[in-house]
């Protein structure tokens, strides 16, 4: 995150709210599968304000797709979030809902300044 923010920061790009990591596996056996060989497909992003917005060989700006999303939030250390994503994929399993677009997180404070079990994080799930 201390890449985009420092470009942002040093071009006078607003940022406009939290952090977001953007997880490009489909499937849960696909995250885990790619975590644990340290290979995931994956984007850190923050929500910005502006046009003509400078870009860099590591920094782009895009629009993220919206649209009808699964919601659960997290509160407690990032390092136990599976039994949220759990949570979640149940959810979706039991409402005959499909994933149909990249996972999201969203960081809602910050973890240099609060203590891991009171950390916010909103995990979103593009469905159809």
């Amino acid at each position: 995150f201390g890449t985009i923010y420092q470009h942002a920061m040093a071009n006078g790009i607003q940022v406009k709210g939290p952090a977001i990591y953007i997880s490009h596996e489909r499937t849960e056996e696909e995250a885990k599968k790619a975590m644990e060989e340290k290979n995931a497909d994956l984007e850190v992003a923050f929500p910005v304000e502006g046009e003509n917005i400078k870009e860099s060989d590591l920094v782009r700006c895009y629009e993220m797709p919206g649209g009808k999303m699964a919601k659960l939030v997290h509160k407690g250390p990032y390092d136990q979030m599976d039994p949220s994503y759990r949570k979640l994929f149940n959810w979706m399993e039991e409402n005959k809902v499909q994933l149909n677009g990249d996972l999201r997180e969203l960081y809602l404070n910050d973890p240099s300044q609060t203590a891991p079990e009171e950390l916010i994080t909103e995990i979103l799930a593009p469905i159809s």
